[in-house]
């Protein structure tokens, strides 16, 4: 049977050349010149820090960030900015987490979308990745399409596509 995984994966590589893409550009920037603005990349828990004079300057370096990302082949979905920034003395910090595979609740809230959807695919959750399967490979590409309208909050990879 033919089957596909729907992964949400981050390439470090490609994230750690997009932070200093955006490093390097703001730096270069006029309205940051003498700022203090720090951009920091924790790469094994996949946690990025952002320290800025103001939290309007923290705003300009998120804009950079996802557009500079998106420029790298990244989704913007991939940085969870729900924690607030912060002041700390006088700069601003924002935490910002960079979602890398798909969590249980949103793994659930994908295979009840395919399900309500009434496609002729099962889908089965196997750790941080979701398998579809269905009988033939036209019905794996309207899951593909439909998952498009989807509005999960998570980027979505379509990997590992198998006929038989």
């Amino acid at each position: 049977m033919p089957s596909f995984d729907i992964s949400s994966k981050v390439d470090l590589q490609t994230l750690d050349n997009a932070i200093n893409v955006v490093s390097k550009e703001i730096k270069n920037r006029f309205d940051f010149k003498g700022a203090h603005v720090v951009i920091e990349l924790n790469k094994k828990d996949f946690k990025l820090s952002l320290e800025a004079d103001s939290e309007m300057k923290l705003d300009q370096i998120k804009d950079v960030l996802i557009s500079r990302s998106m420029k790298q082949g990244l989704s913007a979905e991939v940085y969870d900015f729900s924690k607030e920034p912060y002041p700390s003395g006088k700069v601003t910090k924002q935490e910002v987490i960079v979602r890398n595979g798909i969590k249980q609740e949103d793994a659930k809230k994908i295979v009840k979308i395919i399900k309500d959807s009434g496609l002729k695919v099962q889908a089965a959750i196997m750790d941080d990745i979701i398998r579809i399967t269905g009988k033939k490979i036209d019905d794996l590409q309207e899951v593909i399409q439909a998952s498009k309208s989807w509005n999960v909050g998570i980027a979505m990879q379509f990997v590992n596509m198998k006929d038989k």
